[in-house]
């Protein structure tokens, strides 16, 4: 299996810091303008999708959905995560150059 990438990533921002995961802290991050991106997990709640859409627009934070809550999850440290964000500019700024984000809304 080819290791992604865009995964690997969340991994390092985990590392430095540079990630909030769950609900509230990534709500938080967003309102605060703390956070540069938004990754929820695909096999989320249509629900909570259309939350997360509604408050990305609104403050104008790039988002897109991408891997399962259980990838997404592995690749923090987490059993499962359905949302993250990233609080820096430069890794956040990496993973939209790794994804085409308009093929994962």
């Amino acid at each position: 299996m080819k290791p992604d990438k865009v995964l690997s990533m969340l991994g390092i921002a985990k590392k430095a810091g540079c990630l909030k995961a769950g609900t509230f802290q990534v709500e938080e991050a967003v309102k605060s303008q703390m956070a540069y991106l938004v990754i929820g997990a695909v096999d989320g709640s249509d629900r909570r999708k259309k939350d997360i859409e509604n408050m990305c627009q609104y403050y104008e934070t790039p988002y897109f959905f991408y891997g399962t809550k259980e990838e997404l999850g592995k690749c923090i440290g987490k059993e499962f995560s359905a949302l993250v964000a990233i609080t820096d500019e430069n890794l956040a700024t990496s993973i939209i150059e790794k994804v085409d984000i308009k093929a994962y809304r």
